[in-house]
């Protein structure tokens, strides 16, 4: 793809960047295939290629109509136009590019702006999230169905037993999230059992903050990078002392994962970011060496778009799985999104919630006992609408996991 980059934007750093993703991308439309919305919307601008021109073109001409920004609005940044990709276009990081250069042309609505901030301001914050969580489960029943799909039911607390190990094999990290310690906040308890059923200690920093991504992919950049030097700044002092730092939330795992793309051009966090980066590892990368015994059970699993295509992890769970003992049933399109992607289900929520109903009767036809996923949007957008338990999968492991006793000494 040619371009001609405006004289204003060329000598930008991320502008450079894009300037060279559009450059490998050469038209053939694979993309345009494999995305939700352009299969729901069937508008050239509402799929891959389309938006790559409209990106092309702001970048060309340094400014975007508000029509324009309403198809890049729509994307739900899935990246299955990645896997899909001959020619391996890194879209997902032209989008975010884009998206930071037409918050400075283009001015959202009064709803867009007031519904952006809110997310922004209570997401991060794991204490206002929960309270506002609570309150919002306990008068739950008494709203509006269409709004009561949007707000999870209480989880009751698990206690799985603790076992501690006196001397651990290994230490990793795990990383709480922000919205995963108060919406299901049984899955890093589960992943503390399992730990320890392999003599595996493990800790949490104190402090840890949000890693950013939602301010980031809500093109709030500056304040997204704010928080991705303040986690590296927590991370980092512990990196090098553990063998691991285990993400649990595939779409939290994604975004430190990708650190050093975004900081490549800070002087100080560039490093930073790559040392901590590198001991990043989803939950399922790191137990796939362990064995694990369950109760059978059928299980569908969603395989959120920040594991398979983000992070690139096809197979890894459903291998955790099978290897455990329990019954993988096929899902039809599985390489289609949920719907959730972050913010999306709540900033474009007739588009989530037709693709909630297109995913649901994808993972309910072959009439599975549990359905489970690997993140903590997916888990909450699903939950209302599946009619078996939806569960992250750590937690059905965990469930259903056959403890072998230590021998008498």
């Amino acid at each position: 793809m040619q371009t001609r980059i405006h004289p204003q934007l060329a000598a930008r750093p991320e502008i450079v960047e894009a300037d060279r993703i559009l450059r490998s991308c050469v038209h053939c439309g694979f993309c345009t295939a494999v995305c939700p919305t352009y299969q729901l919307l069937g508008d050239e601008l509402d799929g891959p290629r389309g938006r790559i021109y409209l990106i092309k073109d702001l970048l060309e001409e340094a400014r975007m109509s508000p029509v324009a920004a309403a198809h890049i609005d729509r994307c739900l940044t899935c990246r299955a136009c990645e896997t899909a990709c001959p020619s391996g276009v890194q879209y997902g990081r032209l989008l975010d590019i884009g998206k930071g250069v037409m918050a400075e042309t283009v001015r959202p609505g009064l709803t867009d702006r007031t519904v952006g901030w809110l997310l922004r301001a209570v997401v991060t914050r794991p204490r206002a999230f929960s309270l506002l969580l609570a309150m919002g489960q306990a008068v739950r029943r008494f709203m509006p169905a269409s709004i009561r799909k949007a707000v999870p039911g209480r989880q009751p607390v698990r206690h799985y037993p603790r076992r501690r190990a006196a001397r651990p094999a290994s230490r990793v990290v795990i990383l709480e999230g922000c919205v995963q310690r108060a919406a299901t906040p049984n899955v890093n308890r589960a992943l503390e059992f399992l730990l320890g059923i392999h003599d595996i200690g493990f800790e949490y920093v104190a402090g840890e903050g949000c890693c950013g991504a939602v301010d980031y992919h809500l093109s709030a950049h500056a304040a997204g990078i704010a928080r991705m030097k303040s986690l590296v700044d927590r991370l980092l002092p512990v990196a090098a002392e553990v063998d691991a730092i285990v993400s649990t939330a595939s779409g939290c795992g994604l975004t430190i994962k990708e650190y050093p793309r975004v900081l490549a051009g800070d002087p100080v966090y560039a490093e930073r970011a790559r040392r901590v980066a590198e001991k990043v590892l989803d939950a399922s990368e790191f137990l796939a060496g362990l064995e694990f015994d369950c109760e059978p059970a059928r299980v569908a699993f969603q395989s959120p778009c920040s594991l398979q295509h983000g992070q690139r992890l096809v197979g890894v769970v459903e291998g955790v799985l099978e290897r455990a003992g329990l019954e993988l049933v096929p899902v039809r399109e599985g390489h289609l999104c949920c719907g959730s992607a972050g913010s999306y289900s709540i900033m474009q929520p007739e588009l989530a919630n037709r693709l909630r109903e297109r995913k649901v009767a994808a993972l309910e036809e072959n009439s599975p006992e549990f359905v489970v996923t690997a993140n903590v949007g997916c888990h909450m957008h699903l939950q209302s609408s599946v009619r078996v338990p939806v569960l992250h999968w750590l937690e059905l492991i965990a469930d259903r996991v056959r403890l072998i006793e230590d021998p008498p000494q």
